[in-house]
This record gives C-alpha cells, structure tokens and sequence, in this order.
C-alpha cells in the first residue's frame, strides 16, 4: 500500500467544508483510498463521517493510503488538497 502523510492546513482543521472537499476530491479519484492519525485504524476516506470523525485540527498529521496503480498520483493530489488552507479560498 502507498502512503502519505500529510499535515492539516486549513486553520479550523477539517471540519464540514474542508472534510465535503476533502471527500468529494477521494470520490472523484474513483480509487479506495483510506485514512487515519498515524498509529490509527486506516478508515475508508470517502465517508464523511469518518473524516469528521477524525477530530484532526490544524497542524495535525493524518495518514493517506491506497492500493490503486495510480496510487501515487492520487494521494499527491489529495495531499495537495489537505496542505492548503479550504476555509480562506
């Protein structure tokens, strides 16, 4: 499995906007991909339950993986995605 970690950018961490565009982008790559804190239970990442379920704020690290073969450019992308900051754009 191909993973990423990634610290969280947005300045509230990710609650209802930035986890709705957070799982939007996971269901769009059409690939499972997963997610936890490290250490953590990896969770499928396309539920946003599991993402609110998270409690990951700002600065937090959070773990990405997934088996696809195009794994890797779909966790950049999703990392890409985690590392800005959703509530000011």
């Amino acid at each position: 499995m191909t993973t990423r970690t990634v610290a969280i950018g947005s300045s509230v961490g990710l609650h209802a906007r930035p986890a709705a565009l957070f799982v939007e982008a996971v269901n769009k790559a059409g690939v499972p991909v997963t997610i936890c804190k490290p250490g953590g239970d990896p969770r499928p990442a396309n539920s946003m339950l599991t993402i609110m379920a998270l409690g990951a704020k700002h600065g937090d690290e959070v773990v990405l993986g997934c088996e696809a073969d195009n794994a890797d450019a779909v966790l950049d992308e999703l990392v890409a995605l985690l590392e800005r900051d959703l509530d000011a754009e």
